[in-house]
C-alpha cells in the first residue's frame, strides 16, 4: 500500500494513469512478450548444451578429447551470443529473416557436430537419438524461422550420420521427424496464443489511454474531480482545485481523513465505514469561497487477495444545480401574483402543523377565507385593478396574521390561514374578526374606491380531522355555513354541519333523478284583476314530491340546483310544461314562470321557449317570464343580451320584488320589462298607515 508520502510524490498524470490501468493486468504485454522471449533464450541454451553433452558423454571412448573440449566451447560460445542476440531484439533491433534462418539452421549444426561425429565412429545410436530429440523438442522455445532451420539442421545431421555409420535405422529417424512435426505443430500453437496475447494486451492498452485521456478531461475541463482514501480513511489523492477551494496545500491536505476536511461530515463517515460502493452523497461544507453543496461517489478499492484498502471515487460541486433547484421549488410553491404559498404549499404547511399537534398535543387550525362581493369589483373595474386589489388584501392578511400562522393564496379570491398553535379558540376567533374587519376596509386605487368583505370558515386539527384533506373539507363546509348565514362571519367547524352536507349531498343525488323520475309539478296561483276581480292568469310554482321525504320546498332545491347547473334543465321542464298547460287554457288566460339568473346566461334560452311556444301553439304575449333585480349583480350584458332577445319574441318581462334589495330605477332604462311587481312590504299596510 502507498504511503501518504508516496501519495504526496506522486503528480496528477502519475494517479489518472494509475486510474486507468487499474484492473487491466495485461497492460504492456506487447512489449513484455520480447523480453519473455530474451527470458527463455538462456533456457534452451542450457537445455541444448546439456542434450549434446548426454550425447557425446557415453561416446568419449570413441570421440577424442581435443574434439570434445573445443567443440563444446565453441557451441556454448555459440549459444551464448544467441541468448545476446534475442535479448538485443527484445530492446529493438531486430535482425532480417534470412539471418535468423542461417543463425538457426548454424547453431543446430554446430550442436549436433560431435554427437553425429560418435554416432559414425560408432557409439551407440539409442544415446544419440534421444539426445537429438530433445535438442528437437528444444526448438519450441526459438523464434519461429530460427526453429524451423534448427529443426531442419538436426535431422539432416541425423539423417547423414546414420547413413555414413551404415546404421541407418528407419525407426529412430520416424521417431525424429515424428518429434520435430510435434515441436513445430507446438511451436505454431504457442505463436497463435502469443499474437491473441499480443493483441489483447495492444487493445486494453488503447483502452487504458483513452480512459486515461477521459478521466484527464474529465478532471481538467471542471466537469469534476478525483479522490482516494486508504483503508484509514486518509487522504492519499485529492484533486489540486478541491485542494484550493479548501485553501489547502498538499502538505496539508494528503494524510488527513476525509471525513475532518469536509467538516467531520457524519453521514461521510458512516457511508465509508459500510465498505459499499455508493454515489450521490450531497453534504454542504465551508470553503475560501463560502459553503458549498458538493456530491461525492466512490468505490472501495480491494487488493488481489480480497483485502480492503480504501476508497476511491469522482466528486462534483452542486452548489448552483441546488440553488437552481430551490428557485424553482420556491416558484413551484408560490403564488405568482401575492408572493403568498400557494395551494400546494398550504397543505404541505398543513400536513407540518398537523404533525406538530398531534405530537404536542396542541392543537393547530385552519382558516378558509373567501372575498365576498369580489366579483362585482372585477368586472366593473377590469382585471387588472381586480388584481391589485388581490395584492392589498394579501398584505393586509399578512399584516393581520403576523406570528400567528402562515398566510396562503387558494387561488382565484380565496385565502387560507394555517394557525400552528390553536389551543385557545377564542383567540383564532378573534383573529378571524381582525382579518374580515381589516378586508372591509375600502381600497383606494387610482381614483377607484371599492369595498368587500369577507367570509372565514375554520376548522381544528386534530379535534375535526386528522389527515389535511378531512380538515380542508371541514373548513369548506364552515365557509359554506359561513356563508349561509349571511356573509362576513367566521364560522367554526360544528359537526352538525357534516350531517347538513351529509343530507345536501343526499339530496343533490335525489334532484339528479328527480326530473327523470317525473316527482316534479306545477301548482298555479291565480293572478286577479284588482279593477273588476276578473282572472287574468296564473303563476307557475314548482314543487317537489319526493318519493320518501315527502313535499320539498323550493327553498331547498332551487339554490341546489343552481350551485350544481342542474337549474337549465329544471327551468328548461319548466318553461315546457307551463306552456303545455296553457294550451288548454281560454287565449286571454296568460302565465307567469319564474327565471333564474343562471338561465339568463344561457344564449339558448331563447330558442327553447320559441320552440315551446311552437310546439303547444300559444301565442308569446300569454308566456310572461318574471325575473329578480339579482340578475344585475353578475354578468349585466349577457343577461340583457338574452332579456331583449325573449321581449322580440312577444314575450312579456316582468321585474319581481322591485323595491327590495338592490333596488334602482336604473334598471327600468334597460328597456326590457313591461311590467313591474311591486314588492308586498310596500303595499300591505297602505290602508292603514296615514302617512301613506
Amino acid at each position: 500500500m502507498r504511503t501518504p508520502v508516496d501519495a504526496i510524490r506522486m503528480d496528477e498524470d502519475a494517479f489518472l494513469a494509475t486510474l486507468a490501468s487499474d484492473g487491466h493486468a495485461a497492460q504492456g504485454k506487447a512489449s513484455a512478450i520480447g523480453e519473455a522471449r530474451a527470458a527463455s533464450a538462456p533456457i534452451f541454451a542450457a537445455l541444448a548444451m546439456l542434450a549434446a553433452f548426454a550425447a557425446v558423454w557415453p561416446a568419449l571412448a570413441t570421440v577424442p578429447l581435443m574434439l570434445a573440449i573445443p567443440w563444446f566451447v565453441l557451441a556454448a560460445a555459440a549459444h551464448w551470443l544467441h541468448v545476446r542476440r534475442l535479448r538485443g531484439r527484445a530492446e529493438g533491433a531486430p535482425l532480417g529473416a534470412g539471418i535468423e534462418i542461417a543463425e538457426g539452421g548454424g547453431l543446430g549444426l554446430l550442436t549436433i557436430a560431435v554427437p553425429a561425429y560418435a554416432l559414425t565412429a560408432g557409439a551407440a545410436q539409442a544415446p544419440v537419438a534421444l539426445a537429438a530429440a530433445a535438442l528437437i523438442a528444444s526448438a519450441i522455445l526459438l523464434p519461429a524461422r530460427s526453429a524451423f532451420a534448427w529443426t531442419g539442421a538436426l535431422l539432416a545431421a541425423m539423417g547423414a550420420a546414420m547413413a555414413a555409420s551404415g546404421r541407418f535405422d528407419p525407426i529412430a529417424i520416424a521417431g525424429l521427424i515424428l518429434t520435430a512435426a510435434a515441436t513445430l505443430a507446438g511451436h505454431r500453437l504457442v505463436r497463435q496464443s502469443i499474437a491473441r496475447q499480443a493483441a489483447e494486451a495492444e487493445r486494453l492498452s488503447a483502452e487504458s489511454r483513452s480512459v486515461g485521456l477521459l478521466l484527464r478531461e474529465y478532471e481538467h475541463r471542471g466537469a469534476g474531480w478525483l479522490w482516494q482514501v486508504d483503508g484509514d480513511n486518509r487522504i492519499l489523492y485529492l484533486s489540486r482545485r478541491v485542494m484550493e477551494m479548501f485553501g489547502r496545500t498538499p502538505a496539508q491536505t494528503i494524510g488527513q481523513t476525509f471525513p475532518a476536511l469536509l467538516g467531520a461530515s457524519g453521514a461521510l463517515g458512516r457511508t465509508l465505514l459500510a465498505r459499499q460502493p455508493f454515489s450521490n452523497l450531497e453534504m454542504e461544507v465551508r470553503t475560501v469561497q463560502g459553503p458549498r453543496w458538493i456530491a461525492l461517489a466512490g468505490d472501495p478499492v480491494v487488493d488481489e487477495a480480497g483485502e480492503f484498502q480504501g476508497f476511491r471515487g469522482v466528486g462534483s460541486d452542486v452548489t448552483e444545480a441546488r440553488q437552481t433547484n430551490e428557485r424553482l421549488t420556491n416558484l413551484a410553491q408560490m403564488d405568482v401574483l401575492t408572493g403568498l404559498p400557494n395551494r400546494s404549499r398550504v397543505r404541505d404547511l398543513l400536513a407540518e402543523a398537523l404533525m406538530g399537534a398531534q405530537g404536542s398535543g396542541i392543537p393547530c387550525a385552519i382558516l378558509f377565507l373567501d372575498l365576498d362581493g369580489f366579483k362585482p369589483v372585477n368586472d366593473t373595474f377590469g382585471h387588472m385593478k381586480g388584481d391589485q386589489v388581490l395584492k392589498m388584501v394579501a398584505e393586509r392578511l399578512v399584516r393581520e396574521v403576523a406570528g400567528d400562522g402562515a398566510v396562503g393564496r387558494i387561488g382565484g379570491d380565496e385565502f387560507a390561514v394555517v394557525v400552528f398553535e390553536a389551543q385557545n379558540p377564542a383567540r383564532v376567533e378573534a383573529l378571524g374578526a381582525r382579518l374580515i374587519a381589516a378586508i372591509s376596509e375600502p381600497y383606494q386605487i387610482d381614483t377607484a374606491k371599492m369595498r368587500i368583505g369577507l367570509s372565514i370558515g375554520c376548522a381544528f386539527g386534530p379535534v375535526d380531522g386528522r389527515g389535511v384533506d378531512d380538515l380542508i373539507q371541514k373548513a369548506d363546509m364552515a365557509l359554506y355555513q359561513a356563508k349561509a348565514r349571511g356573509r362576513g362571519i367566521c364560522c367554526a367547524f360544528d359537526p352538525s354541519m357534516q350531517k347538513e352536507a351529509e343530507n345536501r349531498l343526499r339530496l343533490e343525488e335525489d334532484l339528479r333523478y328527480a326530473l327523470a323520475g317525473k316527482q316534479f309539478r306545477l301548482v298555479y296561483q291565480p293572478l286577479v284583476r284588482a279593477s273588476d276581480q276578473r282572472l287574468v292568469g296564473f303563476e307557475a310554482l314548482i314543487r317537489w314530491h319526493h318519493p320518501t321525504r315527502g313535499l320539498i320546498s323550493p327553498l331547498d332545491f332551487i339554490p341546489l340546483a343552481e350551485e350544481t347547473g342542474l337549474i337549465t334543465h329544471l327551468g328548461d321542464w319548466v318553461i315546457e310544461e307551463a306552456c303545455r298547460a296553457a294550451s288548454y287554457w281560454p287565449d286571454h288566460i296568460s302565465v307567469a314562470v319564474n327565471l333564474s339568473p343562471r338561465q339568463l346566461v344561457l344564449p339558448a334560452l331563447p330558442n327553447a321557449v320559441s320552440e315551446s311556444l311552437t310546439r303547444h301553439k300559444i301565442k308569446p304575449n300569454r308566456l310572461e317570464l318574471e325575473v329578480t333585480e339579482s340578475v344585475f349583480l353578475g354578468e349585466t350584458d349577457g343577461a340583457l343580451d338574452v332579456l331583449r332577445r325573449l321581449r322580440q319574441l312577444g314575450v312579456g318581462i316582468a321585474l319581481d320584488d322591485f323595491g327590495t334589495g338592490y333596488s334602482s330605477l336604473g334598471y327600468l332604462n334597460k328597456t326590457v320589462f313591461h311590467k313591474l311587481k311591486i314588492d308586498g312590504s310596500f303595499v300591505r299596510e297602505a290602508a292603514k298607515n296615514k302617512e301613506t
